[in-house]
């Protein structure tokens, strides 16, 4: 980035030191010429300032910037060398009206306001001293390109505050204007966005998802940041990060999703979609060998009726003789009780593992030392504790393996409108991601 700044500076100063030259040699209009002299020193004091700090330039402002001042002193090296002509008859044939000084001055004035501007808006936190930078001469046509490139500077060099609220700045001007949200792209604003969802504070966080997530109005848009690594850094949050910023990151994949439906599979590939349903399953889904366990009650009403069961059959069959197999309730019971609705067929693995995980959790109920174990009829027979020992093991791992899926450290601790929050916007974005996609369909259920 310094190499690159520094080769488009080489020419303005170049051309800076030729207009001083030639303009101590003018025979004629030596005043104006004077004048653009002492102008064009001080816009090449200024070149080779931004030289220095050419490694804190922001690039987009710097090209737009340093291609009109180069402009600039394109036209005033040969306003200068009409006044070196020599001779009389080529002074008589030479013409220069007044008001071409007068114009040259006013651009050369600009150029100064312009990079001046550019070296402001670079500094570091510390340097700017909450100073107003304003708007640069550049701005005329369209100060909204000029705000904009004033908040994506200080993402890069603002101080954490700073930083946040530039995001803000932009999630407002993004969701005035489609325009806006794609100049917003076009001058750079995606990766200081996604080093501040990765690295910011909370509020920073919340600010700059909100932003990616209006961003991603159109197929081009959502293309631009999943090639600047959006998936990853949004894989990163939803396992690690507070469950209010990981509610707006689920809201702008949905966004992103839903705009961009070719995303859907670089999405599954970061596991977001593993991620995404273990939020949802969080404090619903009492064990899965997929997804994260979160909670040891079961508060789901499919879990509560499937603990009912397991329940049931262990006391009645703890109660008959203690015998190893359970020969089932009585036939009065059998009669009162209510049928699963699944009858008699195989239940899905999804089912076996919660009815075998639950039934496994209620050994130390069982006054015999025995353990409740669902079949694939929806019944239970219990275990010895030793059999039942001999599984425990595998679901010690599975839960082990579950519980990296997503990093619940301070979870239990979020209120309740946040997990409410949490699971409408992992929803929201699972409905988008599984949308006209059959495989991630099947990889939710």
């Amino acid at each position: 980035m310094a190499d690159l700044v520094k080769q488009i500076l080489a020419k303005p100063i170049q051309l800076a030191d030729h207009v001083i030259k030639s303009a101590d040699e003018a025979s004629s209009f030596k005043q104006e010429c004077g004048e653009l002299k002492s102008k064009t020193e001080k816009l090449a004091a200024l070149l080779r300032q931004a030289a220095r700090a050419s490694s804190d330039l922001y690039e987009r402002p710097t090209r737009r910037i340093i291609d009109d001042t180069e402009q600039v002193l394109e036209k005033a090296l040969a306003l200068v060398l009409k006044c070196r002509a020599n001779g009389i008859m080529k002074r008589v044939f030479t013409i220069i009206p007044a008001a071409a000084f007068r114009k040259m001055s006013a651009q050369l004035e600009n150029s100064i306001g312009d990079v001046s501007w550019l070296l402001r808006v670079s500094a570091s936190a510390d340097d700017r001293d909450d100073e107003y930078l304003g708007l640069p001469p550049i701005a005329a046509n369209e100060p909204i390109l000029c705000l904009i490139w004033e908040q994506i500077a200080i993402l890069y060099t603002g101080s954490p505050d700073d930083r946040s609220d530039a995001a803000a700045s932009l999630v407002s001007l993004a969701r005035d204007n489609d325009r806006y949200g794609k100049l917003i792209i076009e001058e750079g604003g995606v990766q200081p966005l996604l080093k501040l969802v990765k690295d910011g504070k909370l509020e920073g966080q919340e600010n700059a998802a909100r932003a990616i997530g209006l961003l991603g109005r159109d197929p081009e848009s959502v293309e631009h940041m999943i090639h600047a690594g959006v998936c990853s850094v949004f894989a990163k949050i939803l396992k690690e990060a507070p469950m209010k910023v990981q509610a707006v990151v689920a809201w702008a994949v949905s966004e992103l999703a839903a705009h961009y439906p070719k995303c859907q599979d670089l999405f599954a590939q970061h596991n977001i979609i593993r991620l995404l349903v273990g939020h949802l399953a969080f404090e619903t889904v009492q064990e899965h060998s997929k997804y994260a366990i979160v909670s040891q009650k079961a508060t789901s009403i499919h879990a509560l009726v499937l603990a009912s069961n397991a329940n049931s059959y262990a006391v009645a069959s703890s109660n008959s003789n203690g015998s190893v197999n359970s020969a089932g309730p009585n036939v009065e019971e059998d009669k009162n009780r209510i049928n699963h609705p699944l009858g008699n067929r195989t239940r899905s693995q999804f089912h076996s593992v919660i009815a075998n995980t639950m039934a496994m959790n209620g050994v130390a109920k069982l006054p015999n030392g025995n353990a409740p174990v669902a079949n694939g009829n929806g019944n239970s027979t219990t275990l010895p504790v030793a059999a039942s020992a001999a599984a425990k093991p595998a679901t010690h791992h599975q839960h082990s393996n579950s519980l990296s899926a997503v990093h619940l450290k301070g979870r239990e601790g979020e209120d309740v409108a946040t997990k409410a929050h949490m699971k409408a916007m992992a929803a929201r974005a699972l409905w988008q991601l599984a949308k006209g996609n059959s495989p991630i369909c099947r990889s939710i259920t």
